[in-house]
């Protein structure tokens, strides 16, 4: 035997024979959480929400189940929107497209990439998408891309428009993930969008929309209220 395989030998035998050590206890982090958790109402919550959307220069504007097609709308005239890309079969989408907007064509999201990639890329001016819920702590939306609305729907367009239920807004990440069992049936990607695009060159001077969007609005929408 020759004397690199004896001392390999040796050294399996050795790691073989130690005693292998207790694991560690597993944290219990939804305890810590809940022990270090703000002690706010649901009002509260969102006025956090708000800030710190805020805070990363996105528009955040209160809306009703009833008025969030019109208000929309009108933000698209004011930002010169011409397409609208929506999703493939989504509640919202039907919504918008019941309202028959004059001077705004609204594209559905039904087709492979391959099949319309420069179209996509160079004539859509904005998005719609859901989300599925915010996180206050750190101002943070949470998108659950799906085949209706894939992930390019909130990465390529240059205004990406997102509809929120504030009654979805919770406290932290521990929080969004403990209500909605993230552990069952999650997507490829699970996205917390937390503002528009932006990057800094080595003087850290700021450019929004470099590499996906340069405006998020977020409609949040709140209580029944008259229609529009």
């Amino acid at each position: 035997m020759s004397a690199t395989l004896s001392a390999r030998n040796s050294i399996l035998a050795r790691l073989r024979a130690a005693p292998i050590a207790d694991a560690p206890a597993t944290p219990d982090v939804q305890a810590w959480s809940a022990s270090h958790r703000r002690d706010e109402d649901p009002v509260q919550r969102v006025s956090r929400l708000r800030k710190a959307l805020e805070a990363a220069h996105a528009e955040v504007h209160d809306t009703t189940p009833n008025d969030w097609a019109a208000l929309l709308l009108n933000l698209a005239v004011a930002k010169n929107v011409r397409r609208l890309l929506v999703g493939a079969d989504t509640p919202h989408g039907a919504t918008l497209q019941a309202c028959r907007p004059e001077g705004l064509e609204l594209l559905r999201y039904e087709r492979p990439i391959a099949a319309w990639r420069d179209a996509l890329f160079d004539a859509i001016d904005a998005s719609l998408t859901l989300a599925r819920s915010a996180i206050a702590d750190t101002g943070s939306l949470v998108l659950w891309p799906s085949a209706s609305e894939p992930r390019l729907m909130s990465l390529v367009p240059p205004v990406h428009f997102v509809l929120l239920d504030a009654t979805r807004i919770h406290a932290d990440l521990q929080s969004a993930m403990s209500a909605e069992a993230w552990t069952h049936a999650m997507p490829t990607n699970a996205l917390l969008v937390s503002g528009p695009s932006k990057t800094a060159d080595i003087q850290q001077t700021m450019a929004y929309g470099a590499h996906g969007p340069r405006e998020l609005v977020v409609l949040m929408i709140h209580a029944e209220g008259a229609c529009a």
